[in-house]
Formats: structure tokens, C-alpha cells, sequence
């Protein structure tokens, strides 16, 4: 038989389900608390933040998210718009600096529980870090996901890869810039 081992597990194995109920829209109250590390949010631009998938795909698995609760991009003004978008590029350029992946899965589940999303009602696009060789076989061979990083490792590198961006910068001149702000 063999075994995987995962002791970093045990932080969710004997956390209070409690902490874990979130009253309303998760997207919209981790941003409110005020707590980014703890909430997960590793960056934040004028209209949108980055956090953590606390359910990942891989190590750095992060959501783009606008601050606006809303289900449909046409709600979003240009403004939001240009913001998520931007955001999104710097997440990948994050990504980048933090795992050195070998490319990045992007997507979005859009119309309602149809598309498979748990949270449908507030657009978000998810962006997974990828290897080569990395087939991701352990959910079909046998029912069982393999993450090989703590959420708070993902989070140290991503936190610092985000600073160390040219984006990170508060510069108005620079008209193509994300304006990032962190916790």
C-alpha cells in the first residue's frame, strides 16, 4: 500500500467548522474583515483582489474576484472591467515569480450551478499554476486529491511575488499599471 503524506492537513482536519461559515457572499466579506492572510487575499487593485483557492487545484491556485457582487460581466463598469483584467495579468506574472510553473489554466463558470461553480452569483476567474508531466491523475485513478503546499506557503511566496511586481509600484504616470494594495 502506499501512503501520502500530508501532516499540514491536520490544521483542517481539527479546525471548528464554525470558523468556517461565512454569513452572505464569501467574496464580499473576506474583503471586509480587514484580515488578508488570514482571509487569503494575497492582493488587492482599485476594483478587484486575488485570494487563494482555499479548495486548490494545485499550489497557487488563486481567484481574480471584482468587488462588486454580481453574477454577469455586463454589470461591471470599464473601469471594473479594465481593473480585473490587469489584475488578472499580474496574478499570472505572480504565479510566475512565486512557482515557475509551465503554464497557467484560466477559467470561469458561467451560468449558475449548470457550469459547475459553488459560489455563482459573483464572478470570479480562477487561475491554476500547471507543470509538464503534471497530470493531475490522482482524482481519476482514485478519488483523491494531492496538494504538495500549505495554503500559508502558497500565500508567503504569492504575497511576495505581487510586492516584487513592477505593478506594485504607486506611480499615476504609468497609465497601464494595476494599482496593488496589500494587508
Amino acid at each position: 500500500m502506499e501512503q501520502l503524506f500530508a501532516p499540514w492537513r491536520i490544521d483542517w482536519v481539527e479546525r471548528d467548522p464554525e470558523d468556517d461559515e461565512v454569513d452572505g457572499c464569501p467574496f464580499c466579506v473576506l474583503p471586509e474583515r480587514d484580515a488578508d492572510r488570514e482571509s487569503r487575499i494575497v492582493a488587492r487593485g482599485a476594483h478587484s483582489f486575488v485570494i487563494l483557492n482555499n479548495a486548490p487545484y494545485a499550489p497557487g491556485h488563486v481567484m481574480v474576484i471584482p468587488d462588486q457582487h454580481t453574477g454577469e460581466w455586463a454589470d461591471l463598469s470599464d473601469a471594473e472591467l479594465l481593473d480585473h483584467a490587469k489584475l488578472k495579468v499580474a496574478a499570472i506574472d505572480a504565479l510566475g515569480a512565486a512557482f515557475d510553473p509551465d503554464g497557467v489554466n484560466a477559467g470561469e463558470n458561467l451560468g449558475g450551478d449548470a457550469a459547475g461553480g459553488s459560489i455563482d452569483d459573483h464572478l470570479h476567474t480562477h487561475l491554476i499554476p500547471r507543470w509538464s508531466g503534471d497530470t493531475n491523475f490522482m482524482p481519476i485513478v482514485s478519488d483523491t486529491k494531492v496538494i504538495v503546499e500549505a495554503l500559508e506557503d502558497s500565500y508567503d511566496k504569492l504575497h511576495d511575488a505581487f510586492t516584487g511586481l513592477p505593478e506594485a509600484v504607486d506611480d499615476p504616470e504609468k497609465t497601464d499599471a494595476v494599482e496593488l494594495r496589500f494587508d
